[in-house]
């Protein structure tokens, strides 16, 4: 940071000169060094992937997961520091759970979605604690009706079509730009979030990962769940023949 922050990053609860929060700043910052995660809103329901880095070989393909449920209609995609997620997730679970044991019906992902910003922005409001290194994506399909939320360590939650967190996130925003989002299934969706998460993926700094992808939709009647393993294998191939062809296009 320039040099007029310094001295004001020491706690989260002062502003700089400027009047910029620099733990916050700090907090973005380790999102956007996290593996990429995009959502995308489709006609009938909502598509999450996650790009999860192999750091080891020696390392379970099952550990250190990046998409978790919330509740049967609401799941979430994190990036960021992943112990720092792993207690929104618990936020989450435990909001979505008291919603149901006191009204009796599933918790709307916009007051769920309001319900875990205020406990993010809280922690950035004093110097006993310090900011979420973590931005989550939550989907849900309730009613017939697709919705998606991000909230970044500020505790800004905001809706969007389609979304991308992470190292790539710029690239990866072009990439959903181009689709006609109104106009695709789920199905279609899966295929062309892997291309997404194969083409921004940097093969020079981080050789291997591992796709995960997830959906709520009419398809899976509602339920958050991870895709089938036969479509996400047929959805490799595509974006991995895809992107053979677009090498070939520029020789």
């Amino acid at each position: 940071m320039s040099s007029i922050g310094t001295g004001y990053d020491l706690s989260a609860a002062q502003f700089s000169p400027d009047g910029r929060v620099f733990q916050v700043e700090y907090a973005q910052k380790a999102v956007e060094n996290s593996s990429t995660a995009i959502g995308i809103r489709c006609k009938d329901g909502i598509v999450l992937a996650v790009e999860k880095l192999i750091t080891s070989k020696l390392h379970e393909l099952d550990s250190n997961q990046r998409i978790f449920n919330i509740d049967k209609h609401v799941g979430m995609a994190v990036a960021g520091l992943l112990t720092d997620a792993r207690e929104i997730v618990d936020i989450a679970r435990n909001e979505s759970s008291n919603y149901r044991q006191q009204y009796g019906c599933p918790i709307p992902l916009k007051h769920l979605t309001e319900r875990v910003a205020m406990y993010m922005h809280a922690y950035t409001l004093y110097s006993s604690v310090r900011p979420f290194g973590a931005s989550v994506l939550l989907a849900s399909y309730l009613d017939d009706t697709p919705q998606m939320y991000m909230i970044d360590p500020s505790g800004v939650p905001l809706g969007y079509n389609g979304c991308a967190m992470g190292k790539a996130k710029q690239n990866a925003k072009t990439e959903i730009e181009k689709l006609k989002l109104k106009e695709l299934s789920c199905r279609e969706a899966i295929n062309e979030a892997s291309k997404i998460i194969y083409t921004v993926h940097d093969e020079v700094k981080d050789k291997s990962f591992q796709l995960q992808v997830s959906w709520v939709c009419a398809e899976s009647a509602g339920i958050h769940e991870r895709v089938p393993a036969n479509l996400v294998q047929s959805a490799e191939d595509f974006a991995r023949n895809a992107m053979e062809e677009s090498d070939s296009d520029d020789e």
